[in-house]
């Protein structure tokens, strides 16, 4: 059995290579996002033409880029949800819940700081991580049946 796993959230740490290196050797494909951060904020307006106005240059890079995740997310087996320390990531949170509204095993991913706020997210999950490693290890149970160590 091989798994599709998408990786959402928070762009600003190697967590998602963390993830791909410590699962070399499994059957896993990963996808994301685009995690250029400023490719992911102006795509809108570099393909479709300028917007004088923030709110519709912002508009016009959601929507492109949500074609993207709404394709990664509907052919995901497992979707890793990411929420760091430093920003609000607003738009991981919508994943997470558009993933859990489509069936899709959920795992987060966030330190203890945010236990409180994002308790309804977790309740969703059918895991919960604070470090990547512990991802890569859900992972290997779920394909192999071992256990870490």
């Amino acid at each position: 059995m091989g798994l599709n796993v998408y990786l959402s959230g928070e762009i600003h740490t190697d967590w998602r290579e963390q993830i791909i290196d410590g699962a070399q050797g499994l059957d896993i494909t990963f996808n994301s996002p685009v995690t250029d951060h400023a490719a992911s904020d102006d795509c809108g307006v570099a393909i479709l033409g300028s917007e004088p106005n923030k709110y519709w240059h912002d508009h016009k890079g959601a929507m492109v880029n949500a074609i993207r995740t709404r394709k990664g997310i509907a052919d995901a087996d497992v979707v890793v949800v990411r929420f760091g320390e430093k920003y609000k990531q607003w738009n991981a949170a919508f994943d997470a819940g558009y993933a859990a509204a489509l069936g899709k095993s959920l795992i987060v991913l966030h330190g203890p700081d945010h236990q409180h706020a994002l308790k309804e997210v977790d309740a969703a999950a059918l895991a919960v991580a604070e470090q990547p490693s512990q991802v890569v290890e859900v992972l290997r149970y779920v394909l192999t049946g071992q256990l870490p160590g």
